[in-house]
């Protein structure tokens, strides 16, 4: 049966070829009048960085860049990237939202920015460290203690434990957005269990289907080796007695979470076993994996389960996702938990504005990558300025993700600014504030054409005994016109994205 996306996008292609205009793909392409454009310095003048692309997909004519289209649809059908509307009655498939134009970094400016990603994590894994041993940084007043101790991410379980080599940390995806000004700036960091990197290395092998000539031309850095890098990097921080082949598994909480399809790829590709809550038993504070031929211990796991849902023992007793008893062998140095439990409190938004003073207390350096400047509700005089600039502001619930918990400012009604009002005023923790980020355009293809849509950027870390930062990341374009809400679960799509070699 063919999906109806793809269906809608090929009839889309033969009315477009019989009814408009075959004109250059580039032709009548406008960038934003305010926002940075990733391919267009202005109108019809590319980056440096971006001249051979513009050049060679310059050349393409709107008819076959549509033909190229259908078969990036078709790519992503033979590889099984669909997901099901349950809310649509007849159970449609739908193809993942992909945009064929790729998002470029220049070579220099990418050595920047993936420096100080390596900067943040180290301050993140030793802010973690601090809080869950001396609690240096909330002894000298750099951090309010309540706002790490009242974080739902905190864990006291992990006071005074010490995972292997001391890293809690061991994938990121911290989420990148660049302003008016061509400048990146870090929105947010998720250091519990980051998703979306499948769909970075999906992209990049139908961008090569569709596109080879394109790859032969330019000189784009590879993501392929994620799941190789990743491997090595558990490997690294295996517990003492693991010995040189340590046992490595991936769990996930099964086929109706909806990250399912990235453990499974991302197991299959790391040539580790996927195992679910049952799969595995706890045994004298050692963990196992059941097998045909008998238990086999278990020395890393890679956990996709958030904290509440490890152990049915420590935390939720009804959970029926993880393992009993794992938090035993976990304390007990038996093994290794990625990411660490307790890491949650770096994914709270009330935490991450003190994140530059993290590494100025940690490192004794200037933070590199910037953040978006927050206010704190939780403090008087962040409140009072909040709900009297609510029009103004985007505010966010400290503990929600992909898009929900969110408001608008420019572009809400009065019922919901009350709403928001009353919320914030009943709970001041649970909600920061910001100003709106023009966030930096790429052209999209839409019904209208080609056309500038907002982006933002999430390249992931790796971490071990080493640190390694994916070139590149998850591009997540919002498909919508002047919408700077660019989650998949909000309708978002995606790109590829490339960092160009040096010297492009």
């Amino acid at each position: 049966m063919v999906p109806t996306d793809l269906a809608n996008t090929r009839h889309e292609y033969f009315m477009m070829t019989k009814s408009a205009p075959n004109t250059s793909l580039f032709a009548n392409y406008q960038p934003h009048d305010r926002a940075w454009d990733e391919l267009f310095q202005r109108a019809g003048q590319p980056h440096d960085h971006c001249r051979l692309l513009f050049d060679r997909l310059g050349q393409l004519f709107t008819s076959e860049f549509q033909e190229r289209r259908v078969s990036a649809d078709l790519a992503f059908i033979n590889q099984g990237i669909t997901f099901s509307v349950y809310s649509d009655r007849r159970g449609v498939e739908k193809i993942f939202p992909f945009d064929l134009i790729p998002r470029t970094v220049g070579a220099g400016e990418w050595k920047s920015v993936e420096t100080g990603l390596v900067q943040r994590i180290q301050a993140l894994n030793l802010f973690l460290h601090d809080i869950y041993h001396d609690r240096r940084i909330l002894r000298d007043g750099v951090i309010p203690e309540e706002l790490v101790m009242e974080s739902k991410g905190y864990r006291p379980e992990m006071a005074g434990f010490e995972p292997p080599g001391k890293q809690y940390i061991h994938v990121v995806g911290t989420d990148l957005v660049r302003d008016a000004k061509g400048q990146f700036l870090v929105l947010e960091d998720n250091a519990r269990t980051p998703s979306g990197v499948s769909y970075v290395l999906e992209n990049r092998v139908v961008m090569k289907k569709v596109f080879p000539q394109l790859f032969q031309a330019c000189r784009v850095r590879r993501v392929e080796d994620y799941p190789q890098h990743l491997r090595e990097a558990l490997r690294s921080v295996a517990p003492a007695s693991a010995g040189d082949q340590p046992c490595l598994v991936l769990l996930s909480p099964g086929p109706y979470n909806s990250a399912y399809f990235e453990h499974s790829f991302l197991a299959r590709h790391m040539g580790i076993e996927l195992v679910f809550g049952q799969d595995l038993f706890v045994y004298e504070e050692v963990v196992y994996l059941k097998t045909t031929q008998g238990p086999k211990r278990v020395d890393v796991i890679y956990r996709r389960l958030d904290d509440d849902f490890l152990d049915p023992e420590a935390f939720r007793p009804d959970s029926l996702l993880g393992v009993p008893g794992l938090m035993n062998a976990y304390r007990a140095g038996n093994v290794t938990l990625a990411n660490a439990v307790g890491t949650g409190v770096c994914d709270d938004k009330a935490v991450y504005p003190f994140v530059e003073d993290m590494i100025r207390f940690y490192l004794s350096e200037e933070p590199i990558l910037k953040n978006v400047p927050t206010y704190i509700c939780a403090r008087p005089a962040d409140l009072a300025y909040v709900v009297e600039h609510l029009e103004e502001l985007v505010v966010k619930a400290v503990n929600e993700s992909g898009g929900y918990g969110m408001l608008m400012g420019p572009s809400s009604t009065a019922a919901q600014r009350a709403e928001f009002d009353a919320k914030i005023r009943a709970n001041p923790r649970n909600y920061i504030a910001q100003p709106v980020v023009t966030l930096s355009t790429s052209p999209t293809w839409t019904d209208e054409g080609l056309a500038p849509r907002h982006v933002d950027l999430r390249p992931y870390i790796v971490s071990g005994k080493s640190t390694w930062v994916l070139p590149g990341g998850l591009t997540r374009t919002a498909l919508v016109k002047g919408s700077l809400v660019v989650n998949s679960s909000q309708g978002g799509g995606s790109k590829d994205t490339w960092v160009m070699e040096a010297g492009r």
